[in-house]
């Protein structure tokens, strides 16, 4: 990747690049090239060390408080009256060719960038570098594992994967982002007594035509249908033990166990002992599940590099980690139950239960020999599991056995987690599977775009189009807010083309491109503009939020919520409708549009590439 745009525009504006002070990348972000410089008279000025200063510097929340404010308690000075020094050092201060202006206010200094300095540096740099701007080198050399969505197999998609999937992939598409090598891997629900009864309800109410046509909501269907043989049963067996001796039932728990359970229980043991016909049935469900799920993910921007699996667990991964448990003295055991009782090292993690007692494997055995079969096959530096709030005490427990038997990565392995989706039910009431909602969606977009004939006509594909703007409706309201909130899903608010939605997104996308279609003039001509002639304040607001984005990648990867991403999109796209009034590119003096585009294109870039980092795919027309 060539990042040498930054360093050539300072040489034609007769500057060098100031020294990149440790955490700052100047090379491929404006801003940093900014921080420098103020670090370099700050520390002239006060002598503080320049790491300190540079820790210090903050983005203000508002435009005009400037693009960089210093709190000066931040830099540690002893013995100093913060509203004194700030007046002292803003008159002292070297403001050179790199700032226009610095405002003491009161304990903060307030510095504004010089605006043909930025606009300079900040076009080119967007208009040369494309899908690259925004990139930062914070991982190259690191590798990292996502885990995410892992739905169980034979139950359709619904919200709580969305969730998981959608936010997993921004993650993903975030660490490559900062330079780091991913393994996506979607680590299936495909093992377990459910198979069982799964395969039990197939031989029952299985039909072959109807598994080829549509294989996970005909095992879903079949699925239903079997649990509900086995509470119907489970409730008679119930009756029946209550209305004998009370002391006779307790011996005898087999009169309340469901035939049906007792089947998929037995079903379940022949696959884990290896039986050739169980896992020929089982292996068919999951191969037709994996390719279900390949077309849904593809829909949302989703690939993976490995599907993986309870059942891709060795059998002797999970009895190596469980002798380790029983080699570091963890396990106790309990009525032939194999437990580790957290406590002594957390009072919160409470016990856990590794084996049952007739020797079948759990999800937290299974869960501690995968993590340590993907540290011997990845040599990860980080590990993250994208799974939802409601097992944070199963991550916790998991994390902290790995710990306890003394792998030091286990250290490396963190979980991001996300609330429940509520009031989710399709127009049509039936059950809310993602396919539904992807549907939905999808003609309500169409019915939108048809009201508007003329542009309509335009478009070559418009199924595909309102595709990807119902899609991007769901996603967006779904990363609007902190992952860990729960959310109200809204149908008329997600299908709105105002306010802060996914087609609100794509409009704003779609007019910036049909401003570059109409104007007749080359991007190449662009990338020679006469930036002075940008006048307008407006413009420059644009321009000083555009440098913003490198930064807004990089708080996005500490906090990892997609809401960072998404609410400085809304702020981006917001600041360019309010210049449509004002700077205009038809009618006007050519070098006049010519400057005037190249802002709106660098706009249009930066849009694109945070859409696509959320996971979405901007359309040029709608």
């Amino acid at each position: 990747m060539s990042v040498t745009t930054i360093t050539e525009s300072l040489k034609e504006l007769g500057l060098s690049q100031p020294d990149a002070i440790d955490g700052t990348y100047p090379e491929y972000n404006v801003v940093d090239v900014f921080r420098n410089y103020i670090a370099d008279e700050l520390h002239r000025i006060t002598s503080v060390d320049k790491s300190i200063i540079i820790q210090a510097l903050d983005t203000p929340k508002l435009l005009d408080q400037g693009d960089i404010i210093v709190p000066i308690p931040k830099l540690r000075l002893k013995g100093i009256k913060p509203n004194e020094k700030s007046k002292e050092w803003a008159e002292a201060f070297n403001k050179g060719k790199y700032i226009s202006e610095i405002r003491p206010e009161g304990v903060f200094l307030q510095f504004f960038f010089d605006k043909s300095v930025l606009y300079k540096l900040v076009i080119e740099d967007i208009l040369k570098r494309k899908s690259d701007y925004g990139y930062l080198p914070l991982g190259v050399g690191k590798k990292i594992i996502v885990e995410f969505s892992s739905p169980n197999i034979a139950k359709p998609f619904h919200a709580g994967h969305l969730r998981s999937t959608i936010i997993g992939g921004f993650i993903s598409n975030l660490y490559e982002k900062i330079g780091w090598d991913v393994t996506r891997i979607n680590y299936l629900g495909d093992w377990g007594k459910q198979f069982g009864l799964l395969a039990v309800g197939f031989q029952r109410y299985g039909s072959e035509e109807k598994l080829a046509q549509d294989p996970i909501n005909h095992l879903f269907e079949v699925y239903v249908k079997i649990n509900q043989d086995v509470s119907k049963e489970t409730s008679e067996a119930t009756g029946e033990a209550q209305a004998e001796d009370a002391d006779a039932a307790e011996q005898d728990e087999k009169k309340i166990q469901s035939s049906t359970n007792e089947e998929a229980r037995k079903f379940f043991r022949r696959m884990e002992d290896g039986d050739e016909d169980a896992l020929k049935i089982w292996a068919r469900f999951r191969d037709l599940s994996i390719e279900k799920y390949i077309d849904t993910y593809a829909r949302l921007n989703i690939k993976y590099d490995v599907y993986s699996g309870e059942s891709q667990v060795p059998q002797e991964k999970m009895k190596e980690a469980t002798k380790t448990f029983e080699d570091k003295g963890l396990i106790d055991i309990d009525r032939g139950a194999k437990l580790i009782d957290l406590t002594k090292f957390n009072k919160k993690l409470g016990k856990a239960l590794v084996e049952k007692s007739d020797g079948t494997s759990l999800y937290l055995t299974r869960d501690v020999g995968e993590a340590v079969k993907r540290y011997e096959t990845y040599k990860f530096d980080k590990m993250i599991y994208v799974i939802a709030a409601q097992q944070d005490l199963h991550c916790a427990q998991f994390f902290e056995i790995l710990k306890q038997m003394g792998f030091e990565w286990a250290n490396n392995l963190e979980h991001v987690n996300f609330g429940m989706v509520q009031g989710m039910s399709t127009r049509k009431g039936t059950v809310v599977f993602l396919d539904n909602i992807l549907q939905e969606t999808k003609e309500k977009m169409h019915e939108v775009m048809q009201k508007n004939e003329e542009k309509y006509a335009q478009i070559e594909d418009p199924d595909k189009i309102a595709d990807l703007v119902g899609i991007s409706a769901v996603m967006i309201q779904d990363m609007q807010s902190k992952r860990i909130h729960n959310y109200e899903f809204k149908w008329d608010r997600m299908t709105s083309f105002e306010g802060d939605t996914g087609p609100y997104l794509q409009y704003a996308h779609s007019r910036l491109c049909s401003m570059q279609r109409k104007s007749g003039i080359s991007i190449e001509e662009l990338e020679h503009a006469n930036f002075d002639l940008l006048v307008e304040p407006c413009a420059l607001n644009l321009v000083r939020t555009l440098a913003q984005y490198p930064d807004v990648v990089k708080r996005a990867v500490k906090t990892l919520e997609p809401s960072t991403i998404v609410t400085y999109l809304f702020t981006l796209t917001h600041i360019v409708s309010q210049c449509y009034d004002i700077l205009w590119v038809a009618g006007q003096e050519k070098d006049v549009s010519v400057a005037r585009l190249a802002l709106y294109e660098s706009t249009r870039q930066v849009v694109n590439n945070g859409m696509k980092l959320l996971g979405l795919t901007p359309v040029n027309r709608m």
